[in-house]
C-alpha cells in the first residue's frame, strides 16, 4: 500500500511541474507512462524545438488511438 501512495506523490508533482490537468495525467497513465519520464521530459531553455509535456502526451495518445482503430478495421476486415 505504501508503494501505491508513492506513486500517487509522484504523479502529484509530475501534474505541477509538467502543468497538466487530469485528463492528460488520465491519458499517461492510460498509456502505462511513468510519471518521473514526464518530469525528465520537460524541455528546457535550450529546448525550444521540444513541445511541452502536455502536447506530447496528447500526440502520442491520438496516434496511439489511431494506430488501434487501423488495426481493429484490419482485423474485421480479415474476419469477412
Amino acid at each position: 500500500m505504501a508503494s501505491n501512495n508513492n506513486k500517487d506523490v509522484e504523479w502529484a508533482e509530475a501534474k505541477k511541474k509538467c502543468r497538466l490537468n487530469e485528463e492528460t495525467v488520465k491519458m499517461a497513465k492510460e498509456m502505462g507512462l511513468n510519471p518521473r519520464s514526464l518530469i525528465k521530459n520537460i524541455p528546457s531553455k535550450s529546448e525550444q524545438w521540444k513541445a511541452p509535456v502536455s502536447i506530447w502526451i496528447h500526440e502520442m495518445y491520438q496516434k496511439r488511438q489511431e494506430k488501434a482503430l487501423k488495426k481493429k478495421a484490419r482485423k474485421e476486415k480479415s474476419v469477412e
